[in-house]
């Protein structure tokens, strides 16, 4: 079959041996692929992120030496059947699933695997088990956002929100962009999106953000402010920071950037009794000053390991409307040309989500 291999540091296309499903798995071919920021990670800094995981006691391992098949928000055709499946689902039934396997002997992730290659390649195994069928209406490249969109509803379930809070989302690349689509769909706002890049802020615009900010011209917490705070309200006055007289609505920040010192400046910038939603993977170390997050009583929280039933509540909001993720693919690409596009990934400007896609 045909496959982007990741081999050390370079991705090359070439024909390698198709998979054979295991006990239990099916195989599929891959329909359409989205690229991951996290399979850009791996791609430039592949033994980094493998210590990182390692650290964080993440079960992600695999030697990237022999070769490895990256791509796990994937859309996929069954093909045939493993030995032990229950073939509930028909040959030619269109699938998606969560790309991690784990039981208590076992953690597989699909794309970062040696077992599992993942979409970037012509066919993959997954566990029957695991299967998400398609809805019809739902089109092979909308259904790849599955796994990302299910990442920007894990987070807004994390936040807790009731539906009063104002959130703010600072970086609008795909994760940003996720969480925004995954607030409007559950009927939170008005949404504050805020990117250095044009063509990010106008993505979080079409998307549904109600103000887009750029923060070099304004500080996305006066945004906040305007719309969610009563006159005459101070960010760091007394009156906020004690919780008395007329305060504003609750404060939701989703921090998807994922580089060193954001965290410091949300405790320095948002309102007293902010909930602050970490979503972006920062791989460096970074310094805070806790006795700023205690005086405001900041919350502080972590979004990643999302859940089964999150990923198909993300698969039925694709399907039923309540979230028109097409503006976000800006790139669809046989996997011939995906070497050469990865560079134009790195370009703010060029791209949000791109596609590989397979006849």
């Amino acid at each position: 079959m045909k496959a982007a291999v990741l081999q050390g540091s370079q991705l090359t296309v070439k024909e390698v041996v198709a998979p054979v499903p295991r006990e239990g798995d099916v195989l599929v071919k891959s329909l359409a692929c989205g690229v991951c920021g996290s399979d850009l990670h791996v791609l430039h800094y592949c033994d980094a992120v493998l210590e990182g995981f390692r650290r964080g006691g993440v079960p992600i391992d695999f030697d990237p030496a022999p070769g490895v098949i990256l791509g796990h928000e994937y859309c996929a055709e069954i093909v045939d059947f493993g030995p032990g499946t229950e073939k509930k689902l028909k040959r030619g039934t269109r699938v998606t699933s969560i790309p991690y396997i784990v039981n208590n002997q076992v953690f597989e992730h699909v794309g970062y695997s040696n077992i599992y290659p993942g979409g970037f390649g012509e066919y993959m195994i997954l566990p029957e088990s695991l299967l998400i069928p398609v809805p019809d209406n739902l089109p092979n490249d909308l259904a790849a956002l599955a796994e990302p969109l299910t990442v920007g509803v894990h987070a807004v379930d994390r936040a807790g929100m009731t539906g009063n809070e104002v959130p703010i989302v600072l970086g609008c690349g795909t994760i940003g962009l996720m969480v925004i689509l995954a607030l409007k769909a559950k009927g939170i706002g008005p949404v504050v999106a805020v990117d250095f890049s044009p063509f990010r802020r106008g993505l979080a615009a079409r998307l549904g953000a109600d103000i887009v900010v750029n923060p070099a011209e304004q500080s996305p917490y006066q945004s906040w402010v305007e719309v969610a705070a009563p006159d005459g309200y101070r960010i760091d006055g007394p009156e906020a920071l004690f919780g008395v007289g007329v305060q504003p609505r609750p404060c939701v920040v989703f921090e998807c950037v994922g580089v060193p010192g954001l965290i410091q400046q949300m405790f320095n910038g948002a309102p007293p009794r902010s909930r602050l939603v970490i979503v972006g993977l920062c791989m460096q170390p970074d310094e805070i000053h806790p006795s700023i997050g205690l005086f405001k009583q900041m919350d502080l929280r972590f979004s990643f390991i999302y859940h089964t039933e999150e990923f198909a509540e993300a698969v039925q909001m694709l399907a039923d409307g309540r979230v028109d993720g097409s503006a976000m693919i800006t790139g669809r690409v046989a996997v011939e040309a995906l070497p050469e596009m990865i560079a134009e990934l790195g370009d703010p400007e060029k791209h949000a989500k791109l596609v590989v896609q397979f006849d």
